[in-house]
């Protein structure tokens, strides 16, 4: 009965206490592609990603109810640095979906403005705030509305110290009266409390942890991908601390008698030291700061034991064909091309025998040869001509009456000659190899093995059309080792050989895009024909890991792209990344990306969007 009146009670006083509308929440899945259009069409940085915030402790003052409730203790705060715009994941501020969706646009475009990241908080947002007035004259409405609707909700401030007072009135100038404010008010009592949130204007992000010198001979922890995917959304405020030294553990008191007898043992699963703790990434979303510290002592056993395996043996290894190509790479901090910083080493499978089509595939490719057989140039009857197998009738009446009328034309042919028809086009299908196409689609296929069905029923379809192409692969490991694999050169058919090259791919390291670009491009811009393709096929964005992720990746195969277009490359990517919106439009172009939103319709898209990019 006291559970259940505590659990009634409890109920009953988070709902009284919360000063939301969860019945308006405007959510930012909701306005994820707005979000992205609008920012980089009001100006914005189009190199940057729209993540969510995280929600992190205000320290302001609290209504008493809320005290009670031990309810609106943090809130998620928009903020912009030089790689990400991040929104609040989840927006109820207001009682009307229209004004808490309104509070999106106007944070959007504020961000878009943000002309003096570096400035005094308050200062900043009423630049800001000014800026988006004069330049977007029709946004003055919306802001007004949130304005008062936000204005009506603070806390007034004769009900706080004369401190705290003091900065709210500050606060409600700014908002009212942008650039009426210079500074923020000092806090002087050490009871006061720190100003409430502000949902209209941007804050600033906590410090980027410095870097950590790592200790001689420590090996670097072993990457996990999807934890660093998963990372990369949420941001928290760190610092570094020395691991506290305990050399003498706190010993456990116990009884003999408690120890379980013979009798009494029972099989379980029992946690060890080396067991990754489940609940420790829901206890750090809990945390406003992160305290990172190395342990020395309390080691991994993996990282005791620990070999080289970062690569095979050189007899396990696949075939280096080359001893490398040199390729630029641009640093979009310093913005410099970095002249002969990557290092591309053109490789062939050890083990690729000679395969025939799978089964399970000879249906969807004769279906697929049927289909683009259509494709295929045909022959065209060209008029007037000197010469020719047949006589062009229309053409002899027409120089028979130019001759009665007085006129002669002396190159007039009479004659119709026959031309086959070419389609002037090479192909290159670029695949990425990373890592993450291990990773399972269904309870049977990984996402490379989706790939690789796609690559072999394109191949099908590319010769039905008499088309010229290359199939080629890729992965990376750092700057100096970018593995490229020539799966199907231009010159060679597609025969056996070919199909159990493409057979043998296998995941591989990381994703270093731009230098594969970069030698991808060299190799197409050697192919004779007018219109030159090349299609990329990832499943995400640009990784390494040296230092090539996040923005620097994004910035460089963004060059790389430039510099294929430049010499009169069509680059097209096709991604199955559900993140892919957020940073595709940068690289290639409003519509030169396509996201397929479950990986298994690859192997039937992908040819269906060749003729489409071809017809």
């Amino acid at each position: 009965m006291e559970e259940w009146i505590g659990g009634l009670w409890d109920r009953f006083i988070t709902k009284k206490a919360r000063r939301d509308y969860p019945d308006a929440a405007v959510h930012l899945e909701e306005m994820e592609k707005t979000a992205g259009v609008l920012f980089r069409a009001l100006g914005g940085d189009p190199g940057l990603r729209v993540t969510p915030a995280t929600e992190a402790q205000h320290g302001a003052r609290r209504r008493w109810l809320s005290r009670v409730a031990g309810t609106d203790e943090k809130a998620a705060h928009a903020a912009l640095d030089g790689e990400t715009l991040r929104l609040p994941p989840t927006l109820s501020w207001f009682p009307t979906r229209e004004l808490n969706r309104d509070l999106y646009l106007w944070l959007i475009a504020l961000a878009a403005y943000d002309s003096a990241p570096d400035a005094d908080w308050i200062v900043r947002n009423q630049r800001a705030t000014l800026g988006v007035l004069y330049r977007y004259p029709g946004l003055a409405s919306r802001q007004h509305r949130l304005l008062q609707a936000h204005l009506a909700e603070r806390i007034a401030p004769d009900a706080m110290q004369p401190d705290e007072a003091a900065q709210e009135r500050a606060i409600r100038a700014a908002l009212e009266f942008p650039g009426t404010v210079n500074s923020l008010p000092a806090l002087t009592s050490p009871t006061a409390k720190q100003p409430q949130p502000v949902p209209l204007w941007l804050y600033p992000l906590p410090p980027a942890l410095p870097p950590h010198k790592r200790k001689p001979g420590a090996e670097p922890p072993e990457p996990n991908q999807a934890q660093e995917e998963e990372a990369a959304k949420k941001r928290h405020a760190a610092q570094r601390e020395e691991m506290p030294e305990n050399e003498s553990p706190m010993l456990m008191m116990f009884r003999a008698e408690s120890i379980f007898s013979w009798a009494e043992y029972i099989k379980v699963n029992r946690a060890l030291d080396d067991d990754p703790n489940p609940d420790a990434g829901r206890a750090a979303e809990n945390m406003d700061k992160l305290s990172i510290a190395e342990d020395d002592k309390n080691q991994r056993v993996a990282s005791k034991v620990r070999f080289d395996l970062d690569l095979p043996a050189a007899g396990e290894d696949d075939i280096v064909l080359d001893s490398g190509i040199l390729l630029p790479e641009w640093d979009y901090r310093t913005h410099v091309l970095r002249k002969d910083w990557c290092r591309v080493l053109p490789m062939a499978y050890r083990d690729a025998p000679p395969l025939p089509l799978p089964d399970h595939l000879q249906g969807s490719a004769r279906r697929l040869r049927s289909q683009f057989a259509a494709l295929q140039p045909v022959r065209r009857w060209l008029k007037a001509q000197p010469e020719g197998s047949e006589i062009d009738i229309d053409a002899c009446l027409r120089l028979q009456a130019d001759r009665l009328a007085g006129y002669h034309f002396s190159g007039a042919g009479a004659y119709l000659q026959q031309k086959p028809a070419e389609r002037d086009l090479a192909c290159m299908v670029l695949a990425d190899l990373s890592l993450s196409t291990d990773s399972y689609v269904s309870d049977e296929h990984r996402v490379i093995d989706v790939i690789r069905d796609s690559l072999l029923l394109f191949s099908e379809a590319l010769t039905a059309t008499g088309d010229r192409f290359g199939i080629y692969g890729f992965s990376s490991l750092k700057r100096s080792h970018v593995r490229f694999y020539a799966l199907k050169e231009f010159t060679e058919s597609l025969d056996s050989a070919a199909r159990g090259r493409i057979a043998a791919i296998r995941p591989g390291y990381y994703t270093r895009m731009g230098a594969a670009l970069r030698h991808a491009t060299r190799l197409l811009d050697k192919q004779p024909q007018a219109m030159r393709l090349l299609l990329l096929l990832s499943d995400g964005k640009p990784h390494d890991i040296d230092l090539y992720e996040g923005r620097y990746g994004i910035e460089d195969t963004r060059v790389a792209l430039i510099e294929a277009r430049e010499r009169g490359i069509r680059p097209f990517c096709v991604t199955i990344d559900r993140e892919g919106a957020s940073y595709l439009p940068h690289l290639f172009g409003p519509g030169g990306y396509t996201v397929l939103r479950r990986p298994d319709e690859l192997p039937a898209r992908l040819p269906v969007l060749y003729a489409q990019l071809t017809s």
